[in-house]
């Protein structure tokens, strides 16, 4: 399909989807973007193609700053605040012909599961009754449901515990979440700096690897940038320690719960059949401190939001709440009271209390113990040695794997309806199968894959799909896309 032809799609479906609320902002006008499609086309025709993503269209969450439109992160103390700079990811997308259709809707400061908490209200996801509309996850739902409804070519997001992936998984696409350091994060809005990656979202693993190439690479503007000297040292491991051999795929024990939907769990049984009739062996490991990690993320990231959230204070950043002026001592405290939504407000509040002087000890440093048992499970399961730690496992080379294939989520989307009458607790449940990747910094992907009833588990029943996710060692980001690519040619067999 030509690039015009694409776009004029994409420009007729941001119209048709308006109602899913995906974009925060109005779209900019649809001959700027078709002028610009143009542009790329003729360079196209000339032979001085940019990259592949040239012409292409990219939406990108309203937490990445850009200068042309305002980045509110969903919230209401930042209303109309416009950034004086563009993040790296953005200027790198504009550089390879990009053109950026549009800022999406997220939960606000990234901060939930659905989409629900933010000031423009939730996003819907495309699949199921309107009238009843299902959960498009969170907190990247507006890149998800901007991809999986055809507004976008690609989109951004955000993944600091499973932003991207859980909505990838929710909306049928397939959402990423590069190592950690290997994409910039400079002017992404901080939620929690040690965990918060950009992540992309596309229809399927090419998509996304086109605009992976186009984003990744050192930038001296963040200091959580992987240097020149480590990425050399990643890609020198990286050829030694793989060939074209029948991989290992790993499956974790502590990632079948009790919860786990059984229509999910098929899906996952369906496709390490698959994975096996082609030849690789599947083996079954143990990630013990898994069943901490959730608990570990909800006290580190919550710390760190609270720090990073303390210059929105009407002063610094942020609008001035207009009841303020005048009272004495209560200046930041009532801006912040009405800026900032109920979930933002609980995690600082959480946050502050685990850093504070009687509660740091019992819970920041513990969680931060609980972080590096969960990197030290993955390290000793991996094939592959970690390249930035010089620890290796206790188990033996033949027992490691070079992969490991886990459901994204523990349940299909619930009702947007049904959310509301949810506890903090219950809504924070559905990150517990991404957390543990985030807290490692690995690389992970969700792809959809149909879900089969059969007893053979070869053919599906119905067009329902959920995601399954697959998650490397550090820096193997490649092997990541060569495993999707393999799910994803079994899916559209099947589907077809």
């Amino acid at each position: 399909m030509s690039l015009l032809r694409q776009a004029e799609r994409c420009i007729a479906s941001q119209k048709s989807f308006r109602a899913l609320n995906a974009f925060v902002l109005p779209v900019p006008e649809s001959q700027v973007l078709m002028n610009a499609v143009q542009d790329a086309a003729d360079r196209t025709s000339r032979g001085q193609r940019k990259s592949d993503i040239d012409g292409r269209l990219i939406a990108v969450k309203d937490n990445i700053c850009t200068t042309d439109s305002p980045t509110t992160c969903a919230s209401t103390i930042l209303s109309g605040f416009r950034s004086p700079y563009a993040a790296t990811v953005v200027e790198r997308l504009q550089d390879a012909g990009a053109i950026i259709t549009g800022k999406t809707n997220l939960d606000e400061f990234g901060m939930g599961s659905h989409s629900t908490n933010s000031s423009f209200g939730p996003v819907k996801n495309a699949i199921g009754r309107q009238d009843d509309p299902l959960s498009a996850g969170g907190s990247s739902g507006g890149s998800a449901v901007a991809v999986a409804t055809g507004q976008c070519y690609a989109a951004l997001g955000t993944d600091t515990g499973g932003s991207v992936r859980l909505p990838a998984a929710y909306t049928g696409i397939v959402g990423f979440k590069p190592s950690y350091g290997i994409v910039s994060r400079h002017g992404v809005v901080a939620y929690a700096n040690s965990l918060d990656t950009v992540g992309i979202l596309g229809r399927n693993s090419s998509n996304v690897k086109q605009v992976f190439d186009a984003i990744k690479g050192h930038d001296i503007r963040d200091p959580t940038s992987l240097s020149i000297t480590s990425r050399s040292r990643i890609a020198e491991k990286l050829r030694h320690g793989h060939n074209e051999r029948q991989l290992r795929i790993g499956v974790p024990l502590e990632y079948n719960i009790q919860e786990l939907e059984a229509d999910i769990r098929s899906a996952w049984l369906s496709a390490l059949h698959h994975l096996q009739k082609q030849g690789h062996s599947i083996h079954q490991v143990s990630l013990p401190a898994t069943k901490l990690a959730l608990s570990a993320y909800y006290v580190i990231a919550p710390a760190e939001a609270s720090s990073n959230l303390a210059k929105y204070d009407g002063v610094r950043y942020g609008n001035q709440n207009a009841e303020s002026r005048g009272t004495e001592n209560v200046l930041y405290a009532v801006t912040r009271g009405a800026g900032l939504g109920e979930e933002v407000k609980r995690r600082i509040l959480l946050g502050a209390y685990s850093l504070s002087a009687g509660a740091i000890d019992n819970y920041f440093i513990q969680a931060q113990r609980v972080r590096r048992l969960v990197q030290q499970d993955f390290n000793n399961v991996f094939a592959l040695r970690n390249p930035l730690s010089k620890q290796q496992g206790e188990m033996s080379e033949t027992a490691r794997v070079d992969v490991l294939l886990t459901p994204t989520a523990p349940s299909l989307p619930p009702r947007i309806q049904s959310i509301g009458h949810q506890s903090a607790v219950d809504s924070y449940r559905d990150d517990v199968l991404t957390v543990p990747a985030s807290l490692a910094g690995l690389p992970a992907m969700s792809i959809p894959f149909p879900i089969t009833h059969n007893q053979d588990l070869k053919e599906p029943t119905d067009d329902r799909v959920t995601g399954l996710q697959v998650i490397a060692q550090f820096g193997d980001d490649e092997m990541v896309f060569r495993v999707a690519q393999a799910l994803e040619e079994h899916a559209s067999s099947s589907v077809s």
